[in-house]
């Protein structure tokens, strides 16, 4: 029987199938801590989680290390989430790492973020931040009156600047009702307010030992302190809500101390050196004004004031001069201008309008006799040529070629026999009138 020998690669893949099939190892939950872990800046973090009889390689791959919400650090404890494989290339099992937050506090630290960008969104952490006072008279502090904190900033303080007050507010710094403690002392130090400078601080801890510098109600009322606020909570490498919103933060409460009030040797130097300086600028000032002085003196205003007197004369006579010929142009122009003037107010006077109307009325009147005349002689032809019309129908006409017209009593005409109603009628001539007496009627039909 031959023996069929598996090539590295072969055996290798065998036992990766037999690991991703594994339904135990495709979800795996561990809790082990952080070991070899060394940052590399967007890319995939490699890394070995162990406790205290094992160790595992794992790999958390860029996408997913972009999602966590903190940094690991070297000795960090924490909880993952991911798959079990091999690594063929090395025959190595590791886990491929899903998700990872710290062990124990990661429901305060995932509260310190949502808290963190809350106040960021309101402008807690932006507000313009007050001024420290720079030569202090009180400084409250809040702290817990049996730490070494309240130590540390009273030594300090009194080494520095031994003329400053220090006046200590005492709060619980740790458990669930510090930090309603904590806001009561910030107000009552408010409240007072003869104060130039507030430290808040506490010594290293814990995440849940500095929780309550984490929580809402002590921001807002660091924020609305009108005391300038210096934040000292934990270790440098702390940083909590508290030191976001205060003014300054400082990283130890020495360093609060130092921050608060400065050194009163080096303050008595500097003001012996301000003192020196004013003099010395003070007596330059003075030398200063003593040489322009003695340039005033020297000068031709003090030794030769006649010569001043000079110039201006002269400049005088100059402008006098312009003056005068100024004078004499400004007269000219306005002497053309009133000619100019004259001559169109002339062209525009009423007696001009009053002569060219009083012509026209003068040609007016000479063409309304011609069309007078006018009329009167076509007047005088028309009644002429009426009165020839009339002439020819005048019955006078008629009489004058022998003919008579007969009318009765009353001076009706008669024309016909019907018209004869008595026996007298008056027969006209053209020279007169004959009464007459009818004695006979011949009618003409009658006869005929």
């Amino acid at each position: 029987m031959t023996t069929e020998y598996l090539s590295i690669t072969a055996l290798t893949k065998y036992i990766k199938r037999k690991f991703d099939v594994d339904p135990y190892l495709t979800k795996v939950y561990l809790t082990g801590e952080i070991s070899n872990f060394r940052l590399r800046p967007n890319a995939h973090q490699y890394f070995s989680l162990k406790d205290d009889h094992a160790k595992i390689s794992a790999i958390m791959f860029k996408s997913a290390f972009k999602r966590i919400k903190f940094m690991p650090e070297e000795g960090m404890k924490v909880l993952v989430t991911g798959h079990v494989s091999v690594y063929e290339p090395g025959g190595t099992y590791q886990i491929y790492v899903d998700s990872m937050e710290p062990d124990g506090v990661g429901q305060l630290y995932q509260a310190y973020e949502q808290l963190k960008r809350k106040l960021d969104k309101e402008g807690l952490f932006s507000q313009p931040k007050k001024a420290l006072v720079k030569y202090p008279k009180r400084i409250a502090v809040v702290t817990s009156p049996s730490g070494a904190v309240i130590r540390d900033i009273i030594t300090t303080v009194r080494r520095r600047y031994p003329i400053a007050q220090i006046v200590l507010f005492p709060a619980l710094v740790q458990g669930n009702e510090a930090s309603a403690d904590i806001v009561q002392q910030i107000k009552r130090v408010n409240q007072i307010g003869n104060f130039d400078t507030l430290i808040i601080g506490r010594g290293g801890g814990s995440i849940e030992d500095l929780w309550p510098f984490n929580e809402e109600n002590v921001a807002r009322a660091i924020y609305e302190s009108q005391i300038p606020i210096i934040s000292s909570v934990g270790h440098e490498t702390d940083t909590t809500i508290a030191d976001l919103v205060a003014d300054v933060r400082a990283a130890t409460p020495t360093a609060a101390a130092e921050l608060a009030v400065p050194r009163l040797d080096q303050t008595l130097v500097e003001l012996k050196t301000t003192q020196n300086r004013i003099i010395n600028a003070e007596y330059q000032l003075i030398e200063q004004a003593k040489l322009k002085l003695k340039r005033l003196r020297q000068s031709t205003v003090f030794t030769s004031p006649q010569r001043i007197y000079e110039v201006f004369s002269q400049r005088l006579d100059l402008l006098n001069q312009r003056l005068l010929n100024q004078s004499g142009k400004v007269t000219d122009l306005r002497k053309n201008t009133v000619s100019q003037l004259t001559m169109r107010l002339k062209m525009v006077a009423p007696t001009y309008a009053i002569k060219e109307q009083q012509q026209k009325l003068h040609v007016l009147e000479l063409r309304l006799k011609q069309n007078q005349l006018q009329n009167l002689s076509r007047t005088k032809q028309h009644y002429q040529m009426l009165v020839s019309s009339l002439d020819h129908l005048s019955p006078l006409k008629i009489l004058g070629r022998g003919y008579t017209y007969t009318t009765d009593d009353s001076g009706r005409f008669i024309s016909r026999l019907a018209d004869l109603n008595s026996k007298t009628i008056n027969v006209h001539f053209t020279d007169g009138i004959v009464n007459a007496t009818v004695n006979k009627i011949t009618n003409q039909k009658e006869d005929e």
